[in-house]
């Protein structure tokens, strides 16, 4: 029997999960033989050939002086801060911690959005951020046994993303979403540049390193392809909650590439954080929001810039 919208949508925001956890398991496995900086920029190089391949293709690159727009510089700095921060956290955490802590992201929009926009948000989603934040110090569980201040850098590029999609909500329709692409693509190569003598020089590549990182940034172009699909195919409400599966396979890629087994406060955290996140999406629907911070946020819930 063929499948309803919903379910080929939510099969979809799933499969676009598997991919971009995929991408970070072969980010955090490649710091093991090179400093993140180089991780950045030769992934980083790889993401802006095949997306501004994209892009031209698709006649987005015909006015690149929009990359200059304030709005846009705006993003790719919350971006290079989110990815810095995120690679960081990746390479000394494992990888289900780092992901249990980005479930913060859409509460962290939710409140952005609040403050900074004056969007209405009620007492019942105010009460649901404050809890997933009291989640998010459980996994983070600052001054017990078992703290690391890379919990901290992770907690660092949800702000950095917050800043990213705060402004992503704000920039013009005319500029295509391809070349905003590009663009953060782009900076990130350079950014990667810059840091690569600060964070250790360069590390000469083999055909695997490199083959692994050329496949990293594929796999992003198709998790950000099956993400359209699922919007598409299905109502947003439905598909979006699909997002927090992205935490379930990183647990279960941190078990089976890394060995590391998630503790109950890391488990206990996650649920709190994903629980708040799925009330104030039902909440956000309840209400009739004509855009649900599911949809504001970033696809992976995660830097996305490579």
């Amino acid at each position: 029997m063929p499948l309803s919208p919903n379910l080929r949508g939510a099969l979809f925001m799933m499969v676009a999960m598997v991919g971009f956890t995929l991408n970070d398991a072969i980010t955090k496995y490649s710091s093991q033989s090179m400093n993140m900086a180089q991780v950045m920029l030769i992934r980083g190089a790889f993401a802006s050939l095949f997306v501004g391949l994209l892009a031209w293709q698709r006649g987005a690159l015909l006015q690149p002086r929009l990359m200059l727009q304030p709005l846009v510089a705006i993003r790719v700095l919350g971006e290079a801060g989110a990815t810095v921060s995120f690679l960081v956290a990746l390479a000394h955490l494992p990888i289900g911690s780092v992901s249990a802590v980005l479930q913060a992201l859409p509460l962290a929009v939710t409140m952005g959005a609040a403050l900074f926009f004056g969007e209405a948000v009620g007492w019942r989603r105010w009460m649901a951020i404050a809890i997933g934040f009291a989640g998010v110090l459980i996994i983070v569980r600052p001054g017990f046994d078992g703290f690391s201040v890379y919990s901290l850098v992770a907690l660092v590029s949800v702000a950095c993303c917050t800043v990213r999609d705060l402004a992503t909500k704000r920039i013009p329709q005319a500029i295509p979403t391809m070349l905003v692409s590009t663009a953060t693509a782009l900076a990130m190569t350079v950014v990667g540049a810059l840091l690569l003598s600060p964070m250790g020089g360069w590390t000469p590549m083999t055909v695997k390193s490199t083959t692994l990182l050329a496949l990293a940034a594929v796999l992003v172009l198709v998790g950000y392809q099956f993400i359209i699909m699922a919007m598409r195919s299905g109502e947003i409400s439905f598909v979006a909650p699909f997002r927090y599966t992205a935490l379930l396979w990183s647990i279960l890629l941190g078990l089976i590439v890394f060995g590391d087994f998630p503790d109950t406060p890391m488990i206990v955290g996650a649920a709190t954080v994903v629980g708040s996140g799925l009330y104030t999406l039902y909440r956000e629907r309840l209400v009739g929001r004509r855009r649900i911070v599911a949809e504001s946020t970033g696809p992976t819930m995660a830097p996305d810039g490579i």
